[in-house]
């Protein structure tokens, strides 16, 4: 089944800082990631674990999907994260640094066979070069016959440029060859996939040109790094008026009695065909859900 669940925005919070935690209830985000990682010292990794399960397990975050970011498979705290993520429910884990499927599995065998674990999904956070390298067979391990629950992509684009030492510019023309061979193994596999940060937050411009760069290479939506950044991934990464209205001509054009058994039409001064009628489907029902999410009303404080 084709995941549409709308990831425009998806926020990085520290999972040592407890008043962000909270705060995450009221931004108007698809996407709540409460980071264990790199943003998190190790002398208070454990305090922050603790934090975040105790956020994640008192709920109320309305439609946001909440998501644990927990430290690499190669790393000491593991183990521990990933017991926390059990004990705390999560939507969805996203594993750092994946650099091979073991990765995946080892997150996997804490999860299989755990009723409570159910609605848990993992996601595969790109961000080396050997991921990289690596990142077909990656997601190409979702369809193997042991299976496992990997339903995303998250490009770690920092840590790439800092690895790999390119100098990105403003264009990221070195970049864009990594996201694009990224959107193709993700779409290979059924996955959906989400762009790196952008790191000058407070420019909004700079960020809303790599929001639409981001976009017009497939890329379901934008991790941020900033309440500030929120409106403007949303904007750019959910469907847009125009496409909203040709969606609906589309469907509406197949729909007419006189070219029911027709494959090809001409709409708009452009040809389409009966795949786009899928396409269009799925434009409706992310902007539905959008639109669902708006109008539900917000849980009170716990």
């Amino acid at each position: 089944m084709q995941d549409t669940r709308p990831r425009r925005s998806a926020l990085y919070m520290p999972g040592s800082n407890s008043r962000a935690l909270e705060k995450g209830k009221t931004l108007p985000v698809d996407t709540l990631i409460f980071d264990l990682e790199d943003s998190v010292a190790d002398e208070v990794k454990e305090k922050a674990r603790d934090q975040v399960v105790e956020t994640i397990r008192k709920r109320g975050f309305g439609h946001r999907e909440v998501v644990m970011r927990v430290n690499a498979a190669r790393t000491a705290f593991f183990e521990e994260d990933m017991t926390a993520a059990v004990a705390a429910r999560p939507d969805a884990v996203l594993l750092s640094k994946v650099e091979s499927t073991a990765e995946i599995y080892a997150a996997e065998r804490h999860l299989r066979g755990r009723p409570e674990t159910q609605g848990i999904s993992l996601w595969a956070m790109v961000e080396t070069a050997r991921g990289l390298i690596d990142i077909d067979e990656i997601a190409a391990s979702v369809k193997k016959p042991e299976g496992h629950r990997l339903r995303g992509l998250v490009l770690g684009t920092n840590d790439i440029i800092r690895e790999t030492r390119v100098k990105p510019g403003p264009d990221r023309l070195p970049v864009l060859a990594w996201v694009s061979r990224a959107v193709l193994a993700a779409r290979a596999s059924g996955l959906f996939i989400l762009d790196g940060v952008y790191n000058e937050f407070t420019d909004l411009e700079g960020f809303e040109a790599e929001c639409a760069q981001g976009r017009a290479f497939g890329i379901d939506g934008k991790t941020v790094i900033h309440p500030c950044q929120v409106e403007i991934a949303n904007r750019l990464y959910g469907p847009s008026p125009e496409e909203i209205a040709d969606a609906k001509a589309v469907i509406a054009a197949f729909e007419k009695p006189e070219n029911h058994d027709k494959g090809v039409l001409a709409l708009n001064g452009r040809m389409i065909e009966r795949m786009h009628i899928e396409m269009a489907k799925r434009t409706l029902d992310i902007a539905g859900q959008i639109r669902a999410q708006s109008m539900t009303p917000e849980p009170a404080p716990i």
